[in-house]
């Protein structure tokens, strides 16, 4: 963990869990948010995920549109379990508008285009970490 100038260690403040099957969007997703305030988690497949959900709520998901033993629907069903469900993203090669409208209809936050493009990543999970958070406060209130 990178170490600030007074040596304390610093804490992320969202938790990201990248759901896909391709090693190359969670590296993509790293690069991009090359930054301290986010907690990179990744999973392979909706198994996985929901191990990961098991042990710690994410701040925000980026599921792939295809899974090895699923897709975005089976991990939407799962998230939907959850006391205060994080926001969820969908990422895919073939975003187009019907995916967008059909994710937007079941309650996801966003769908991104891959190849995943910087400035509209750190746009999209930016916003959906602030609106996942303060999503929680209004419900703990």
């Amino acid at each position: 963990m990178k170490k600030l100038s007074s040596d304390r260690p610093t804490q992320a403040k969202f938790t990201l869990l990248t759901i896909s099957a391709d090693v190359d969007d969670f590296r993509s997703i790293r690069h991009i948010l090359n930054s301290e305030k986010y907690a990179l988690r990744q999973a392979h497949s909706c198994r996985e995920a929901a191990a990961c959900l098991a042990q710690e709520r994410p701040s925000v998901i980026v599921c792939d549109h295809n899974l090895s033993d699923g897709s975005w629907r089976d991990i939407f069903a799962q998230v939907r379990e959850l006391h205060d469900p994080p926001p969820v993203i969908v990422i895919s090669r073939h975003a187009d508008e019907r995916l967008w409208a059909e994710v937007l209809n079941v309650g996801g936050y966003d769908v991104l285009a891959k190849p995943l493009e910087s400035l509209e990543v750190s746009r999209v999970l930016g916003s959906a970490c602030l609106s996942g958070q303060h999503h929680a406060i209004l419900q703990s209130a």
